[in-house]
């Protein structure tokens, strides 16, 4: 498969991705999830870049507070990370710190009740994708029953009777 880039042209096979793809993929994975190949990759990293190396560490390290149940050791844990993630000198950790330290309530509420904005937030991109697929409803009502017959767990097929389906 030819790749083109500007006026570079360079050549990949679909078994062998850019190297920059293989770190980004590796970057980004739970520690779980992660092969023990792209695990070598990463700690190679080690030599050969280190800011990305100190970057997937603290990553790696920060993916153990979800997993605490006592409130007093996420938030010993959690104060030691950000001071940690503060010394590496990254500017996206740094700032990553700062967000937490602005919700920094909110997050050790999570270890206390372990409930999420998630549901809401999926339910948010449901309505925005119905929005845009209509390109607009004349009215509030029609608006509110396409969101209904989407997020709803209807199944109109099974509600039409035997005698007025044509398939």
């Amino acid at each position: 498969m030819w790749c083109s880039s500007s006026s570079l042209r360079f050549r990949h096979t679909a078994r062998t991705p850019p190297s920059g793809v293989v770190h980004r993929r590796a970057c980004g994975q739970h520690s779980s999830t992660r092969s023990r190949k792209d695990t070598r990759t990463l700690r190679a990293l080690d030599k050969a870049n280190r800011r990305i190396y100190r970057a997937w560490q603290l990553k790696d390290e920060f993916e153990q507070f979800w997993d605490y149940q006592a409130m007093w050791a996420a938030e010993r844990f959690i104060r030691r990370w950000m001071t940690s993630a503060l010394r590496s000198r990254l500017e996206p950790m740094r700032k990553f710190v700062s967000t937490l330290k602005r919700h920094y309530d909110g997050v050790l509420a999570f270890v206390g009740s372990r409930l999420t904005n998630a549901v809401a937030e999926g339910l948010n991109r449901i309505v925005k994708i119905v929005k845009n697929r209509a390109s607009g409803f004349r009215t509030l009502d029609a608006f509110s029953d396409m969101i209904f017959l989407t997020v709803g767990d209807l199944d109109i097929p099974a509600r039409i009777p035997g005698r007025f389906r044509t398939l």
